[in-house]
């Protein structure tokens, strides 16, 4: 659980063993993207496969395409989001809305910016062990105000998946995740505890803050921190405004990864798999010879 306002020492506490600045790039008509997991940097945090911040304007937006063998996570900040999919799932994610997908063994989706103005949040890709890969594809959807929220000490923190201050989320994790979506008062202190053999970041949305070690410096939005081992993180908001930041963590597989754009597997034999399977229709792909989003 998390500690606020208050001294707490973790056993091995957990400092910043590596700093990503996600510059903003247009990576499609009038889409902006801070690329931050996913990238020559850092390719690659087990489990986590791609974390980035986006903000997609119409007519930007990802059309129709495919995924295998891992979990997408869609939180929204503003604006919206509608998504689509083959198996007849359609729906609109808004701002503090999280949308938890299991691709599993298929799924062809759509997901375009709902309004005129910026839809914006974040996707993580969280890899799925192997004996998951192949799972049906699933949706878990809360909306803002589903999401547990805890006030205490000048923080706050919604808690999307895993535990924070005695508060537990009810999101099914089949990669053991958590993420929190912190705000801190000037002034205010938190000390998170996290499973010692996982692996967690942490992305800055706003403010700036000091994390890991009380004597660090500073650091502002839009930079990713990875932490290091341990038991926990404190985090220190020294500034006069408001730090906001996500923590996210996950309990590495271990396991080989091949990647071929949406497709990831263990193997390149089952990345070919993949892409047969979707080119001609079968094995989870059954749906996408008929399909198109509307």
């Amino acid at each position: 659980m998390a500690e606020s306002g208050q001294d707490c020492s973790f056993d091995k506490p957990r400092f910043v063993v590596n700093k990503v600045l996600a510059r903003a790039q247009q990576e499609s008509a009038g889409g902006i993207f801070r690329r931050c997991i996913g990238r020559s940097e850092l390719k690659f945090l087990d489990p986590f496969l791609m974390f980035v911040d986006f903000s997609l304007t119409p007519p930007s937006g990802f059309p129709d395409h495919p995924h295998r063998g891992f979990e997408t996570v869609t939180y929204m900040l503003q604006g919206g989001l509608i998504h689509q999919d083959f198996a007849g799932n359609k729906g609109t994610i808004r701002t503090g809305d999280v949308q938890w997908m299991t691709a599993g063994r298929g799924i062809i989706h759509s997901e375009m910016p709902a309004g005129e103005g910026p839809s914006k949040g974040f996707q993580l890709w969280i890899n799925l062990a192997s004996k998951d890969k192949m799972t049906e594809p699933s949706y878990q959807e809360l909306l803002a105000d589903q999401i547990k929220r805890v006030e205490e000490d000048g923080v706050e923190v919604r808690v999307i998946a895993g535990e924070s201050m005695g508060v537990q989320s009810s999101v099914y994790t089949r990669t053991p995740t958590m993420y929190l979506d912190f705000t801190l008062n000037p002034g205010a202190q938190v000390h998170q505890k996290i499973p010692e053999s996982w692996n967690s970041f942490v992305y800055i949305i706003e403010g700036e803050g000091v994390f890991g070690s009380s004597n660090s410096s500073p650091v502002a939005a839009h930079n990713l921190l990875v932490l290091g081992p341990g038991d926990g993180v404190s985090v220190w908001n020294r500034s006069s405004k408001k730090l906001r930041f996500v923590l996210i963590g996950g309990q590495p597989l271990n396991e080989p990864v091949a990647q071929y754009g949406p497709f990831v597997m263990n193997t390149q034999a089952e990345i070919s798999r993949a892409i047969e399977d979707y080119q001609y229709f079968k094995n989870g792909f059954e749906l996408a010879r008929s399909w198109r989003s509307q």
